[in-house]
C-alpha cells in the first residue's frame, strides 16, 4: 500500500480511505469485521465514519466499529481513525440543540459519545461533517483546541466546505496561532469535477489535503450502471444511466483497453491532481474491497488522461480540456 502525508500535517495515511458508511446497514457486522481485518492486513489504514451513520439507528457503524477494536491485537493502533459530527442523533437531551449545525456544545456531547461507541479515547481526525455558517470560528476552534488539549482530538478536518469556507478557517486558525484544518473531504470524481475550479486549488494552497467522497458517483462510474444486477443500486437509477449513457459505454471502452475495471480506472484518475490524499472506498463485501486494492498500482499516462478529459470534460470546459496540474 501506498501512504502520503494528510495535507501539512505530519500523519501519513494510505492513499485509499476506507469508508464505513455501509456498515450495519448493507453490511452485517461479519462482514464489516472481515472487511476491516483485511484493510489492515493490505496496510489500508485510514478509516472513515460519522457519528450519523447507520439510518434509521445513529451511531450503529461507529457501535460495530468499537466492537472491532475491542478484539484487541492491536486494531486500534493500526489505524488512523476519522469520524464526523453535525448531524441530528435523535437524541432527546441534546433538545433543541439537536438541530443539524455545529456549536461548542455538540461538539463536546457528540465527541464524548462517538469516542464511547468507538471504545477508543481520542480519534485522530475529527471532521466537521458539514459548514455552519451561523457558528463563528471563535467558538468552534476555541471547542476543538479544548479536545485537543484534552488528548481527545489529533486533528481537525472540514467536508463539504466551499473554497471560502476553507480560507476563513485557516485565516481564524492562523491567528489563534493553531494548526487548522489538515483535511477536506468533497465530493469529486470525473463526473463532478466542479471542485477543480475553487475548492481544489484552495485546499492544495493551504495545506488541506483533500478526501474524495462518491468518487464512483453513486456507483454510475462502477461499471454496473449499464448492466445493473436486479435488485442493486444501479437498477434503481435509470434517469443517472439514460444522462451519462453515451460519456459511460466511452469509458467503458476505454477501461477495456486498458485492461482495469472501470471503478478501478475512476479511483485511480482522482489521485491525479495534486490535492488529492485519497479517495472513499465504501465495500459492501469482501471482495469488493479486495478489487479496489489495485488502484494505488494504476498509472494513467497522459493520452489516457486526455481521452478521459474528452468524455469528461471538466469545469468550464467548452471542449477537450488539457489537465493544467
Amino acid at each position: 500500500m501506498k501512504f502520503t502525508y494528510l495535507g501539512k500535517s505530519g500523519l501519513k495515511v494510505s492513499r485509499l480511505c476506507l469508508g464505513t458508511m455501509n456498515f450495519g446497514v448493507q453490511t452485517d457486522e461479519k462482514e464489516a469485521f472481515r472487511i476491516m481485518d483485511a484493510a489492515v492486513d493490505a496496510g489500508v489504514n485510514f478509516f472513515d465514519t460519522a457519528n450519523v451513520y447507520g439510518r434509521e439507528n445513529p451511531g450503529l457503524t461507529e457501535e460495530i466499529i468499537g466492537r472491532w477494536f475491542a478484539q484487541g491485537g492491536g486494531r486500534r493502533e493500526k489505524v488512523v481513525l476519522a469520524t464526523k459530527f453535525y448531524g441530528d442523533m435523535k437524541d432527546p437531551a441534546d433538545g433543541p440543540n439537536s438541530e443539524r449545525g455545529l456549536s461548542a456544545y455538540k461538539l463536546r456531547r457528540h465527541l464524548d459519545a462517538s469516542l464511547k461507541r468507538l471504545q477508543t479515547d481520542h480519534i485522530e481526525l475529527y471532521q466537521m461533517h458539514h459548514n455552519d455558517r451561523v457558528v463563528g470560528w471563535d467558538e468552534l476552534w476555541g471547542a476543538y483546541q479544548v479536545a485537543i488539549n484534552q488528548g481527545k482530538v489529533g486533528y481537525v478536518g472540514s467536508s463539504n466546505f466551499g473554497a471560502r469556507d476553507l480560507v476563513k478557517a485557516q485565516y481564524e486558525a492562523k491567528a489563534r496561532h493553531m494548526q487548522g484544518l489538515i483535511s477536506e473531504q468533497h465530493k469529486y470524481s470525473l463526473l463532478c469535477r466542479l471542485p477543480e475550479l475553487e475548492v481544489l486549488p484552495a485546499a492544495e494552497e493551504h495545506g488541506i489535503g483533500v478526501i474524495a467522497w462518491s468518487p464512483l458517483d453513486g456507483g454510475l462510474l462502477s461499471g454496473n450502471a449499464l448492466r445493473p444486477v436486479e435488485g442493486s443500486q444501479r437498477a434503481n437509477n435509470p434517469d443517472g444511466v439514460k444522462r451519462y449513457r453515451s460519456q459511460l459505454e466511452q469509458f467503458e471502452k476505454v477501461c477495456k483497453e486498458l485492461g482495469e475495471s472501470e471503478a478501478n480506472v475512476a479511483l485511480a484518475w482522482t489521485l491525479v491532481h495534486p490535492a488529492m490524499t485519497a479517495p472513499i472506498i465504501g465495500p459492501r463485501t469482501l471482495e469488493q474491497f479486495e478489487s479496489s486494492l489495485r488502484v494505488v498500482d494504476i498509472e494513467l499516462d497522459q493520452p489516457t488522461l486526455d481521452r478521459l478529459d474528452e468524455i469528461f470534460p471538466g469545469p468550464g470546459a467548452e471542449g477537450p480540456r488539457a489537465y493544467s496540474w
